[in-house]
């Protein structure tokens, strides 16, 4: 049974997902928006959110969490710079916004974006 198994497996092993969404997540805090299929839009908000939570106070447990999590000290600098415009916001750092389906394959597309 499946309960409380609720991610999302995009066709992938467990190691291709891990990556993929660290990507996904890497090219969001550099470029401070993307725009991916709605699924991966979905799976990686959360993920990055925590973060950046996490990097609001950045202590060097923190900072470490968070390499291991990027996998770039300069994406973690980055990430604790973008922190600080978040320092009174509780949460609710990312907006998804639909962009319709895509054109080979009908994919439903979004954008997400640091708020």
């Amino acid at each position: 049974m499946r309960h409380g198994n609720v991610n999302r497996k995009f066709g992938r092993e467990r190691g291709q997902r891990r990556a993929l969404l660290q990507s996904l997540a890497r090219s969001l805090v550099l470029r401070g928006k993307m725009q991916t299929s709605l699924a991966k839009a979905k799976e990686v908000r959360p993920m990055v959110e925590k973060m950046l939570t996490r990097s609001k106070n950045a202590t060097l447990a923190n900072r470490r969490h968070l390499i291991a999590q990027l996998g770039d000290v300069r994406m973690v600098a980055k990430l604790i710079k973008t922190a600080e415009q978040y320092k009174d916001r509780k949460g609710g750092y990312l907006r998804i916004v639909k962009m319709g389906p895509r054109l080979g394959d009908a994919a439903e597309m979004a954008l997400i974006e640091f708020v």
